[in-house]
């Protein structure tokens, strides 16, 4: 008979370890009382309103998470899907016979400069990401207002088609979730067997260390940065097809859910640290939370408070782990 008992301090050291695990942990958890609450909310038909929920949310955020992992961060991403959601919606109004699939193509194209621009100024100028990419909110926002006129772009100037590519079906799942998916393996690919991919972690380590084993920060500042705004280029073409509508004020906001996810995920701030995978489930997670409070007839005000508290509670979570790992680190090389 075995008598060694539960260890119920280890397992929260394993989670810890592991975040991805404690996240999937976490979301069982409050899809217990939640699922009790609507029978519904677990049906396939809910389950792929969430999923198409955060499909957008998952590509930016990954690019997000390239950025962050550098040791930098990028809060111009709202901005980016603004101003290419306007530009593709103004594509397709005036250009009706443009292909949707050239009109994503586009998008990309235009984030692609968006980002270098950014990254020009961070890798080039050496000023610092959070103040560069707050610069370029504002003008990126500001660049919608003036390609539009301060006018919008409906549903009725749109062409059906290019409102219901995201809304097309392949096996079941729309194609909003098969380009996030297609997204998520293709970093995932790039993150984990392409150099470029490790020295984005070298940098975000120790920049110091990685520049002298012949680390070109330069190059992987510009490859994060453009990387992120063809991500964002995409999901802006997205946003707009979805949502059949593009506005001046499309995405406000949008970069702290995507830093969200990243914090969920278990992403280090200081950069380093971190993977795709940790990001789509804090992004899965975000989407959850989201449609699960409305569930419980939480108001809109308290929604908001328990997104910051639950962002905030992941922060603190990450960075407590950190440092016991530095601590046992510390401790492993003393003895």
């Amino acid at each position: 008979m075995n008598n060694d008992k539960f260890d119920f301090k280890k397992f929260l050291n394993v989670l810890a370890e592991r975040r991805e695990a404690s996240l999937v942990v976490l979301l069982v958890i409050m899809l217990i009382p939640v699922s009790m609450r609507s029978h519904s909310f677990l049906s396939p038909e809910n389950i792929g309103e969430i999923f198409n929920d955060i499909s957008i949310l998952v590509i930016v955020s990954i690019g997000e998470f390239l950025v962050i992992l550098s040791n930098g961060i990028d809060l111009s991403v709202g901005s980016i899907i603004a101003f290419t959601g306007m530009a593709c919606g103004m594509v397709n109004q005036n250009h009706p016979g443009v292909s949707p699939f050239i009109i994503l193509f586009i998008g990309m194209g235009i984030g692609i400069m968006m980002g270098m621009i950014n990254g020009i100024i961070v890798a080039y100028g050496k000023i610092p990401p959070i103040i560069t990419t707050l610069g370029t909110m504002s003008i990126f926002r500001g660049f919608t207002f003036v390609l539009s006129g301060g006018t919008w772009v409906t549903s009725s100037e749109m062409t059906d088609a290019y409102i219901h590519l995201p809304r097309m079906k392949f096996l079941g799942v729309s194609m909003l979730v098969w380009i996030a998916l297609v997204v998520i393996f293709i970093m995932y690919y790039f993150m984990k067997y392409k150099k470029e991919g490790r020295e984005i972690y070298a940098i975000g380590g120790n920049p110091v260390a990685a520049r002298f084993v012949g680390v070109n920060e330069t190059k992987i500042r510009m490859i994060t940065f453009i990387l992120s705004g063809a991500l964002c280029g995409l999901s802006g073409a997205l946003w707009t097809a979805r949502y059949a509508s593009a506005v001046n004020e499309m995405a406000t906001g949008f970069e702290m859910q995507a830093v969200a996810a990243c914090v969920l995920g278990g992403v280090n701030f200081a950069g380093g640290a971190g993977g795709i995978v940790g990001v789509v489930l804090g992004a899965l997670f975000f989407g959850v939370l989201n449609n699960a409070l409305p569930v419980i007839y939480l108001s809109a005000f308290w929604q908001m408070f328990v997104q910051g508290l639950v962002v905030l509670a992941a922060l603190t979570i990450n960075t407590v782990s950190d440092n016991h790992k530095t601590k046992v680190l510390l401790a492993q090389r003393r003895a």
